[in-house]
């Protein structure tokens, strides 16, 4: 095991930091609301034994096919905001010039310190980052191996000018070899603004770490990117909770909501979101078009399979009038795009 997966450790210099924070408390980044992390011990064998066996439809049967890199689409101006999904949570956006880059875990394992690897469903996703731009602004919601992953962050130092990220995690990528005046941390509601384009780092109902003994010492969220004639938001891993009515009063309306929506699980129900939860979120925080994240990348619960966090969102949102984007990895779209059910192609 590669003992740099744990990232940095929390010395009295960043302790005293964190203890500034109004979520630090006894020790740890604390929810609004009182969540329930963890699943009870009595329950942790039988969990881990359907872990292990996971879902006959968890993964799809043949690597899942990304989009190759049109940089001079990309990069060509247009007054419009353009993205690209490469599955799980990872969002490219190019946005008055600049590209800005969320939760880049392009790795090919997002269990790296477990026994089992957790495989992504599409192949060779680190050499992605070749193709990719300059990056003005890397985003970064919290610490979690499905969101920030050691390989990627390497790889991409060379082509990153500057780093937003929750509080906590400067830690791991001073510890990374990123240079520390390149990093700014954010709090709940901290807003700073990036060129033409007003940052806030927003909450959500979760938790983070890298070990046992990292466990909720770095602070978890989403981020809302506005600007006067548009508002996207990236709502981050969050169970359902009374602060998507409240981001929505402060912030919304918005464009666009990329809503968690995969990964969920009876057995933590407070931390992740079923798609039901995620709509809701989403009308709650004012969003006029939901794109689904959070899935098409990773099999992290045994409890759906691949494609189900998608139809069931689509589901929930069509009997609620919410419009969906659904674009294929790697693709170029935009608010405006028209997108189907691509997952639905049967597998041979």
């Amino acid at each position: 095991m590669n003992r740099k997966q744990f990232g940095g450790k929390l010395t009295k210099h960043w302790l005293a930091e964190y203890q500034s924070s109004p979520q630090w408390k006894n020790g740890l980044f604390q929810n609004q609301m009182p969540t329930k992390t963890a699943m009870q011990w009595r329950k942790f064998p039988g969990v881990i034994c359907r872990q292990i066996k996971g879902h006959k439809e968890g993964s799809p049967k043949q690597p899942l096919k990304i989009q190759p890199f049109d940089a001079e689409a990309f990069l060509q101006s247009s007054e419009e905001v353009k993205f690209i999904w490469y599955g799980h949570s990872v969002i490219l956006m190019r946005w008055k010039g600049k590209t800005i880059l969320i939760d880049p875990m392009l790795g090919d394992d997002a269990s790296p310190i477990a026994p089992k690897k957790t495989k992504r469903f599409s192949e060779n996703t680190l050499k992605l980052i070749d193709d990719l731009p300059e990056i003005d602004m890397m985003l970064l919601s919290h610490d979690h191996y499905d969101h920030l992953d050691l390989g990627s962050i390497e790889k991409l130092k060379s082509k990153t000018k500057q780093y937003f990220v929750s509080l906590g995690v400067k830690r791991h990528l001073v510890s990374w070899g990123i240079a520390a005046e390149t990093i700014t941390e954010f709090d709940w509601w901290q807003t700073q603004p990036f060129e033409n384009i007003i940052i806030t780092f927003t909450p959500t109902r979760h938790f983070s770490g890298r070990g046992l003994s990292s466990l909720s010492k770095c602070l978890w969220g989403g981020w809302a990117l506005t600007s006067p004639k548009e508002r996207i938001w990236f709502s981050g891993d969050s169970g359902y909770g009374d602060h998507f009515k409240e981001i929505g009063n402060k912030l919304g309306p918005f464009d666009l909501g990329f809503m968690e929506c995969g990964q969920y699980n009876d057995d933590w129900p407070q931390i992740h979101m079923f798609p039901n939860e995620s709509v809701q979120a989403a009308i709650d925080a004012g969003v006029k078009r939901a794109m689904p994240v959070h899935w098409g990348g990773f099999n992290l619960s045994y409890q759906h399979g691949w494609r189900e966090p998608a139809e069931e969102f689509i589901q929930n949102a069509s009997h609620q009038s919410l419009p969906v984007l659904t674009p294929r990895l790697g693709e170029i779209f935009t608010q405006k795009t028209t997108s189907g059910p691509w997952w639905r192609v049967p597998e041979k």
